[in-house]
């Protein structure tokens, strides 16, 4: 079995300013043990076993099933929900340190709970009173979990297209159509499962403006099956263990959930919490694929270093002694590191979003969530990949389980809408859509960190390589919207682009951030007792990941640049 260990020093240091500092360590100390216990203990044998269908029925594999209830029966589904219906009413930003713990230990069953508390938020967010009282305490309390159902067989993310039919019927819909990719769809660790379901009434104008969102549930209040039928399960290249279901709904009751036509509004509330824990997803992959290659890197032995013997007692040297595996450690880290940083951002705004209501504060959460899901996600699998390439031809064997990783991450970067979905939203929406006014928000932070930090005393240089970047990334958006004014697709040929050029930049602010604020607590004359919390090798090594990540990986932007400044004309057919 492969190890795995919280990071939780790395999300102390994030956290230790926040208001629920202290809540936030206890916390992620009683769920790191089940993470790295009961959680960590099934990934390699749920993927080997994978999941059963027969006769319409799922079964997950027993281990994984048993410890999805250790989690639900603790009370940890309702670890951010409101407590007016059973939810203990913690903040994201420990909701978020919890679900990369999950993440990281297993992937395929983490995304049960996600799936099911983003539900939740769409139903608190649009649907009746009565449907909140009746629905979210058995969810929350973990008895229940949930879906979302909007994609069909003829059009994937072209939601536009959808099919699927609800018929009025006194208080209640039915509903009629088949709904694939679902994930845990069917499934026999919960007494019920409740879909929210995207279909058409009868009346409804052509495209996602006709889309409406119901309520599904898998057996009624009554204990009757409610005519939702699980016909078949996917073969999927990772996440065995996770049932991705093609469902059929025949003539199934359903609830209205917000208003009719206004489906897709409603069903993005969904869609943006999962976007966010998927991205949370490439950070647990980045941080379990980082934890897996140095140990091995630490113990395999192979050739010797370059610069001269490093273990004169042993037939070779450690492959870590090798500069180009440290390259590959030291990207997996900066990529953990900096992705972390940007979830608890996410989740911050996202907690500060329910207490007040600035524009500001949504119009960060908007930029920030396609670059969290879009990057974090990429690099997350480049980790993966790393792990395989430092592992060498042991990586490419089942028998050290960081092939698992790479198989099981790769799903990331396309549900919840793909890379290129991503980047479209990002450029085109939160961007070019409101004139860069979202982008200023986050470049303005980017310009008071450099001017406050230009004369540095021991990171100034560090300083100096981010600096440019809070003038030239609205520079580059506005060049492009200027060009798209012309031709909509210079918009498309940029926007993948711009959405890596723009995750390099938003990590090389949050690496600087921390480094600035290590050195700060290392060289702080009256050192405050947080201090106390982190030894001076972890403070000194935020500041080297910040070093590396600024003068190795950040330069990649400019790559980016050059290729999203060429045009659609780059891109003319050559078949």
């Amino acid at each position: 079995m492969m190890s795995y260990r919280a990071p939780l020093d790395d999300m102390a240091f994030l956290a230790r300013s926040l208001p629920d500092a202290d809540a936030i360590q206890m916390i992620t100390d009683q769920a790191a043990k089940m993470a790295e216990q009961s959680w960590l203990a099934t990934n390699a044998s749920a993927d080997a076993e994978g999941c059963h269908w027969h006769d319409g029925k799922v079964s997950l594999p027993a281990d994984m099933r048993q410890a999805f209830r250790h989690y639900a029966d603790g009370g940890w589904m309702g670890l951010t929900m409101p407590e007016r219906w059973g939810g203990q009413q913690q903040s994201e930003v420990l909701g978020g340190f919890v679900g990369e713990m999950l993440t990281s230990s297993n992937h395929a069953l983490s995304m049960l709970p996600a799936l099911t508390m983003s539900a939740c938020r769409a139903i608190i967010h649009h649907a009746s009173d009565s449907l909140k009282d009746e629905y979210l305490p058995p969810i929350i309390a973990g008895r229940w979990s949930a879906t979302m159902c909007m994609t069909e067989a003829h059009c994937g993310s072209d939601l536009g297209l959808v099919r699927c039919k609800a018929i009025p019927e006194g208080q209640s819909y039915r509903l009629s159509g088949q709904k694939i990719f679902i994930s845990y769809g069917q499934h026999d660790a919960s007494d019920n499962i409740i879909h929210l379901v995207l279909a058409r009434l009868p009346d409804a104008p052509e495209g996602i403006k006709g889309l409406s969102l119901f309520l599904v549930p898998a057996q009624l209040s009554d204990g009757h099956d409610n005519n939702v039928h699980c016909i078949g399960i996917e073969e999927k290249m990772g996440i065995h263990a996770s049932p991705t279901c093609t469902l059929s709904f025949e003539n199934a009751t359903g609830f209205l959930v917000g208003e009719a036509h206004a489906g897709i509004k409603a069903m993005f509330t969904m869609m943006n919490e999962m976007r966010l824990g998927t991205g949370l997803q490439g950070v647990g992959l980045s941080e379990h694929s980082y934890q897996a290659s140095l140990s091995y890197a630490q113990q395999r032995l192979q050739m010797r270093s370059l610069s001269g013997i490093k273990n004169p007692d042993g037939i070779a040297d450690a492959i870590i002694e090798h500069p180009d595996v440290r390259r590959m450690l030291l990207t997996q880290k900066a990529f953990a590191d900096g992705g972390r940083a940007l979830a608890c951002y996410c989740a911050q705004l996202l907690d500060a979003s329910k207490h007040q209501d600035d524009d500001d504060t949504i119009k960060l959460l908007e930029l920030l969530t396609p670059i969290a899901k879009g990057f974090c996600t990429e690099v997350g699998l480049e980790s993966a990949s790393n792990a395989v390439q430092i592992f060498g031809g042991h990586g490419y064997i089942k028998d050290n389980g960081v092939e698992q990783l790479y198989r099981d991450g790769r799903i990331a970067t396309l549900y919840e809408g793909t890379t290129g979905i991503q980047a479209l939203d990002l450029l085109g929406r939160k961007v070019l859509g409101n004139q860069g006014a979202s982008l200023r928000l986050f470049t303005k932070q980017i310009h008071l960190l450099c001017k406050q930090n230009a004369e540095h005393p021991r990171l100034a240089e560090l300083v100096k390589r981010l600096q440019p970047y809070a003038k030239e990334w609205p520079d580059i958006s506005m060049k492009i919207g200027m060009k798209a004014l012309q031709n909509h697709d210079e918009a498309g040929a940029a926007s993948v682009d711009f959405l890596m050029y723009s995750g390099y930049v938003v990590l090389g602010y949050f690496h600087l951030k921390m480094a600035l604020e290590a050195d700060e607590l290392q060289h702080t004359s009256v050192a405050s007792n947080e201090a106390h919390t982190f030894t001076s090798d972890f403070l000194q090594n935020k500041v080297r990941l910040a070093d590396f990540y600024l003068r190795r990986l950040l330069p990649r932007s400019t790559a980016h640049k050059q290729a999203m400044l060429e045009g659609v004309d780059s891109l003319a057919p050559a078949w």
